[in-house]
């Protein structure tokens, strides 16, 4: 991507369980939820790239620039996700995964668009999540890595429901070219642009 404007800023999130993807909100619900802005004093106008539910955990850009957003988000950039599901995953649930699933997306059958994924050999190398999954004498579970260029709202979470393997756990790992490598939660990294 070409450099952005010098007086834009841009950030680097490891975002951990159990914090909402946004600095505030006006649900009365939602005020004793934990935000972004806990993290880190972020400049105003910073907004987030996307979005990650309050369970999961991973990768999440911020910047104060619209276009460098609008890219981003846009179906030309992966993301990278690692899903912890219950089960020791099938071949053919990967296969069915990779061609495409049908989900339910604002109350409309949605079929997911092809994409990469295949089972971790290993559990991977991630931060302690702050709330503990059930561990194996609740069942096996096994790893996947799944790689998108389409983000509809807790699309992995429903891509691996759909073939019978629930996700117990959701790291996002990489978002284009930005990988989170050794960031621990909560990590926050101001860069001069996003090289994605």
């Amino acid at each position: 991507m070409e450099a952005s404007k010098t007086n834009q800023r841009h950030f680097i999130i490891f975002k951990p369980y159990g914090y909402l993807s946004q600095f505030a909100s006006n649900d009365s619900k939602q005020q004793s939820k934990k935000f972004l802005g806990s993290l880190h004093d972020f400049p105003e106008g910073t907004m987030a790239i996307g979005r990650l539910d309050e369970p999961s955990e991973g990768l999440l850009l911020l910047t104060t620039d619209g276009k460098t957003s609008a890219h981003i988000n846009s179906q030309k950039v992966e993301k990278e996700y690692y899903a912890q599901v219950d089960g020791i995953i099938s071949k053919e649930a990967i296969l069915k995964l990779i061609t495409g699933v049908d989900i339910t997306v604002d109350g409309l059958v949605y079929k997911t668009k092809p994409c990469n994924v295949f089972m971790l050999n290993a559990i991977p190398d991630l931060p302690e999540r702050a709330k503990k999954i059930r561990d194996d004498r609740h069942g096996p579970t096994s790893w996947v890595s799944i790689t998108l260029k389409e983000g509809k709202f807790r699309q992995v979470r429903k891509m691996t429901s759909a073939v019978g393997f629930p996700t117990l756990r959701l790291v996002r790992v990489r978002v284009g070219g930005i990988q989170a490598h050794t960031m621990q939660a909560g990590d926050v990294v101001e860069v001069f642009e996003f090289e994605v």
